[in-house]
């Protein structure tokens, strides 16, 4: 019988993608592409201070000769770098009482004000547990575990509670000054953020000036939030968002440039294709103008001005092709028409809140890794941390040693 069955083909086995020699990149011209230039390797810099030296002189030679001592000059330098055990320093007082010699009166001996009774931890484990807690977001547990492997610092959750709880009063009292600092500022720039109180939603404000940072927690987002914190001042020109709740507190109002070039590009993705697309170009042209006002002179600043006024009245004259972008220029027209150039007469306001926005968003951070705070004091010790370390920042300070200072009442924040 003959089997009419097909052949089988064969299949020619190929290379994995993985091996052999790959073919030479080639641009669609058919020219090689150059291969990147690498750059300088960089290396540690040395210690400018080192706190130990040691000298290390040639004495024999590979023959077995002795090499002289004079002559010989620096070959090479190099810093080696180790941190020693570290513990905890552990200062006993003893107080000791005496008669005294006159009225018979038992008397006891007053203790150093900077090793008061009470607690037997220092400014700087308060500082340091602060800081883990507030700034790295690490929790009672872990931190309590830190701090004995660290340092064989033994130290329960309770006790970094109770710490932490210690630390609200002079930590309250320094941000009443970085609050006062704020609110006493020609220009302040504003944002918020939500965080969770017990719970329930809270809004975390953040109020910045040029020398100071202020944060509040607050249970509500509206308007009544800033009235309160300015406390009746008036400052000359207010940066934020168009969100209702931070209009009309100062002279002037700067809106952010920033979230209008979004909401254009919002209108633009709808299918807007006449006023949305210039507009977003004149807003960024407007942000890299006020990205160069510190090389611009005056008159140049100017003549800008000018020449932006006339743009913007063009650009509100355009009719949108959709909805979402005639709504975009109907809030401009009622709401921002005058709010938008305010930071080309004065050099000290930024086009964009980015600012206020960069100082919120370790809150932000600290909300997702801890689901934020179980009471009232809680939550007002972490604003008036955030309002030490931010101002801290802008003087060049460590969170560190902001807290630290603020421990110690010596925070300043109008000092340079």
């Amino acid at each position: 019988m003959v089997n009419h069955q097909r052949p089988r083909r064969t299949r020619r086995c190929r290379p994995p993608p993985s091996s052999g020699q790959k073919a030479n990149v080639a641009d669609k011209s058919g020219r090689k592409k150059k291969c990147r230039k690498g750059r300088p390797g960089v290396a540690r810099e040395l210690c400018p201070n080192p706190d130990v030296t040691r000298d290390f002189f040639a004495e024999r030679c590979a023959c077995g000769g002795k090499v002289p001592l004079k002559g010989q000059v620096l070959a090479h330098a190099y810093d080696h770098v180790e941190i020693p055990p570290i513990r905890p320093w552990t200062t006993r007082n003893n107080l000791y009482k005496g008669d005294c010699a006159c009225c018979g009166k038992t008397v006891t001996a007053e203790p150093s004000a900077d090793m008061p009774p009470g607690s037997p931890f220092g400014s700087g484990i308060v500082a340091l547990v602060t800081y883990l807690h507030g700034c790295q977001m690490i929790s009672y547990a872990r931190l309590a575990e830190m701090l004995d492997g660290l340092f064989g610092l033994k130290i329960s959750e309770g006790a970094i509670a109770n710490m932490l709880a210690r630390a609200a009063k002079p930590f309250a009292k320094c941000a009443q000054t970085i609050h006062e600092t704020v609110r006493n500022s020609p220009v302040i720039a504003s944002d918020e953020t939500s965080a969770r109180v017990k719970g329930k939603t809270h809004w975390q404000w953040v109020f910045g000036a040029a020398t100071a940072v202020a944060h509040v927690i607050a249970p509500t987002r509206g308007k009544i939030v800033p009235i309160q914190f300015l406390n009746g001042a008036i400052p000359q020109v207010w940066l934020s968002d168009r969100l209702a709740a931070q209009c009309n507190h100062a002279d002037e109002h700067q809106v952010c440039l920033a979230h209008l070039i979004r909401d254009a590009q919002y209108a633009i993705d709808d299918g807007d294709a006449v006023f949305a697309p210039p507009f977003k170009e004149f807003l960024q042209r407007a942000c890299e103008i006020g990205g160069r006002r510190p090389d611009l002179a005056n008159s140049t600043m100017k003549a800008y001005a000018r020449k932006l006024e006339r743009e913007l009245d063009r650009l509100l004259e355009l009719e949108p092709t959709n909805a979402e972008g005639r709504h975009l220029r109907d809030a401009i027209i009622v709401d921002a028409r005058d709010k938008l150039l305010v930071f080309m007469r004065h050099r000290d306001v930024e086009p964009t809140n980015n600012g206020s926005e960069q100082k919120l968003r370790p809150s932000v951070i600290f909300r997702k890794v801890t689901n934020c705070f179980r009471s009232e004091w809680g939550a007002k010790l972490y604003a008036d941390l955030c309002s030490i370390v931010s101002t801290g920042r802008l003087h060049g300070r460590s969170p560190l040693a902001a807290i630290r200072n603020a421990l110690t009442g010596q925070l300043r924040p109008a000092a340079s």
